[in-house]
């Protein structure tokens, strides 16, 4: 036993209600200083206390901490520069002429579009979740599972 643990039970066995140590009144067995029942027979060794005095705190499961996990844009929600619809376009076409489904205007998907959204797939729960471009960079949660996530670009 070592020098600091020692010190540290002698100033306990000062603290009124501390077991001092030795034979479990009950049982005979020899328990360690500082503990309240008997590890055999689990009699309070302590003739101050009762069993209505020593509570039991109540269990309390903790939640799951689950693991920050990075979510890589799959595509962007984008406006249209003639119609200024919303299109829903995959990050593969970065760098393409890409043409609106609604007024037929073509126009190049790079830097310079203005981008309202992003979609990904949540690692944790693998549902597509859409985050708006503020967001990319900061750690955020998944709206359906609550998994901690980095949106990235």
């Amino acid at each position: 036993m070592s020098s600091s643990v020692f010190n540290m039970s002698n100033d306990l066995r000062g603290v009124k209600g501390a077991w001092q140590g030795g034979p479990c009144p009950k049982c005979g067995d020899d328990m360690p200083a500082n503990v309240v029942h008997c590890m055999t027979c689990r009699a309070l060794l302590n003739s101050e206390l009762t069993e209505d005095s020593v509570e039991i705190p109540a269990y309390i499961p903790l939640p799951e901490i689950q693991e920050m996990q990075t979510a890589k844009a799959r595509g962007h929600f984008v406006r249209c520069g003639g119609c200024q619809e919303e299109l829903r376009i995959n990050r593969k076409y970065v760098g393409a002429t890409v043409q609106c489904r609604h007024c037929d205007h073509g126009f190049e998907y790079d830097g310079n579009v203005e981008r309202v959204a992003l979609y990904a797939t949540c690692p944790h729960c693998s549902t597509e979740i859409r985050a708006s471009a503020q967001f990319v960079g900061q750690n955020v949660a998944c709206r359906f599972c609550q998994g901690p996530l980095k949106l990235q670009d």
